[in-house]
């Protein structure tokens, strides 16, 4: 026979659940919760679904629709890198660009890396970051897969704008795979070669112009810590990034030189119409808490924050999430 004390315990018990029971109750018969996209920003931020649109390879952000927001008009520069100089991989468009936009705002020069295909989104950011900024902008156009272009790009940095302080790996090639055996040795071989012996390539080029103060920065991604099943080979390399940041950040903290990575969900850039089929566009971001895809002007804050020695002098090593939630989103 049950105490009194246990009774006691037992009946409160009953009395939460049944109180739960009929909120649970109430909740069923009421009109079902809104999946309509969350805005916590300064701005409006581009909801779904987008227009139904499908690029070829490597993507156009000109011919993106709608636009993506990279100007993020409301951030104020504060000189957080003034003087500096910084490089950034894929720069013409998506997060490269509104990081180098972010980068020029608080003071540095910039000069971007791009395939010459692209050399129309390229003009634009280096119009937004000459007229607009105020900061210089080189062009560099080529292939990050050759370690020799590599060499050539920080050479004509360094020659340009008299030094280097930050590095940021973030060109990429993605394509999508229903299966493994549909990822030839080609498509594995192009994925690995740019998105991972790129970042090694330019980290060679670019260590001995880095001093005491520098940061390097690379691009990761939630694939890289969730996985995603129709991206294997590009899941592997992002793994592979956060891995090498954390490795290197360790060899190179005794030289002064901080490494970090950044790792987005989905972000409203030319690298996902460029791979996904059109119908699957509409709805692209939709698996976030956000219920919508990132803009770019959201996560270049990221970068301006681990790259800034008044504000990340504490930090190296870490993958830094920008998910728009603390769940892993099953899209690419």
């Amino acid at each position: 026979m049950a105490s009194k004390k246990t009774a006691a315990t037992v009946a409160k018990q009953r009395k939460v659940q049944r109180e739960i029971d009929a909120a649970d109750k109430k909740k069923s018969s009421s009109k079902k919760k809104s999946d309509k996209a969350i805005q916590a920003g300064a701005r409006t931020h581009h909801e779904n679904p987008m227009p139904k649109q499908h690029q070829v390879k490597p993507g156009i952000e000109a011919k993106l629709k709608p636009r993506p927001q990279f100007r993020n008009p409301d951030y104020r520069g504060s000189g957080k890198l003034d003087g500096k100089v910084a490089l950034i991989t894929g720069g013409d468009s998506g997060i490269g660009r509104a990081v180098a936009v972010l980068f020029a705002r608080e003071g540095a020069d910039v000069a971007i890396v791009y395939l010459d295909v692209e050399q129309v989104d390229a003009e634009e950011t280096k119009r937004v970051i000459e007229r607009e900024e105020k900061r210089r902008c080189l062009l560099l156009p080529g292939d990050v897969k050759d370690a020799q272009f590599a060499i050539d790009a920080v050479e004509r940095t360094v020659s340009e704008f008299g030094g280097l302080d930050i590095l940021v790996n973030n060109a990429a090639f993605q394509e999508h795979a229903e299966s493994i055996d549909q990822i030839t040795e080609e498509h594995l071989d192009l994925t690995f070669r740019t998105n991972i012996y790129g970042y090694f390539h330019f980290v060679k080029a670019a260590l001995p112009h880095l001093g005491e103060g520098s940061a390097i920065i690379n691009s990761g991604s939630e694939t890289g810590i969730f996985g995603q099943p129709i991206l294997l080979d590009y899941s592997a390399t992002k793994g592979a990034i956060h891995a090498f940041t954390k490795s290197l950040a360790t060899n190179l903290a005794p030289k002064g030189i901080r490494v970090n990575a950044v790792a987005p969900g989905p972000v409203w850039t030319p690298l996902n119409p460029a791979d996904q089929p059109a119908t699957k566009i509409s709805d692209f971001g939709h698996g976030t808490s956000m219920k919508r895809p990132a803009q770019p002007e959201e996560i270049a804050p990221a970068y301006v924050f681990l790259a800034s020695p008044v504000c990340a002098s504490y930090i190296t090593g870490i993958v830094l999430p920008v998910m728009g939630g603390v769940i892993g989103a099953t899209e690419a």
